[in-house]
């Protein structure tokens, strides 16, 4: 049977009535990915490229569960979120839950190096590694170790992709496309001046080669 074609506005709203998370670190570099912005990149990954609805998904650093939550809404057979912060798996399940998304989500405490498997897709916002220098690298490393496909949100710029390319490169993928977004981060942290901030990010689709 076909599965219903899920509109990107009913996407956002349905992640939108998910609750953030309470407690974000700034070492942790954790900003919640913006409905807005994880609606777009779930609907880029189904509806372009076919890469969620019956696939098994991971999300490493996920959170309060946004994208792995999504990706169940989407279809997905299996979703997995994986972080390193108890509060956030905490919020995830939680999230689970007040969704009725039980079913077809687990979540793992674990630092996302430690994760083992094998997953069709990975959906992940990584750190920017601005205040955890190398943070991002490790988290596209694991990536491509674990995932035929993957979906990674990273700081834009021209260097910056020059990066992104040699790190997918030298881990054994190849990028196939890349998505320009603007992620708003809220203030959340004592360093933030701003009631908002507009940070332009790409959206990169990595493949494992072979």
């Amino acid at each position: 049977m076909q599965r219903r074609i899920v509109p990107r506005k009913e996407l956002e709203l349905f992640i939108q009535s998910l609750k953030p998370h309470p407690e974000p670190k700034p070492t942790l570099e954790q900003y919640t990915v913006s409905p807005e912005v994880a609606a777009e990149m779930l609907f880029i990954a189904e509806y372009r490229h076919r890469d969620i609805g019956e696939r098994t998904v991971v999300d490493l650093g996920c959170g309060s569960g946004r994208l792995a939550l999504g990706c169940v809404y989407l279809g997905a057979r299996l979703a997995v979120g994986v972080d390193i912060d108890k509060r956030a798996i905490g919020t995830a399940k939680e999230n689970a839950a007040t969704a009725c998304q039980k079913g077809r989500v687990q979540w793992i405490l674990s630092d996302a190096t430690m994760i083992v498997g094998r997953f069709d897709t990975v959906v992940q916002n990584p750190p920017f590694g601005v205040l955890r220098k190398g943070a991002d690298r490790i988290f596209v490393a694991k990536a491509l170790e674990i995932g035929d496909v993957v979906y990674s949100l990273h700081k834009s710029g021209v260097e910056n992709r020059v990066f992104i390319k040699r790190l997918a490169e030298r881990h054994g993928g190849t990028i196939t496309d890349v998505y320009q977004l603007k992620f708003e981060i809220p203030h959340i942290f004592a360093f933030h001046h701003k009631k908002k901030h507009l940070v332009e990010v790409d959206l990169f689709r990595m493949i494992k080669n072979g």
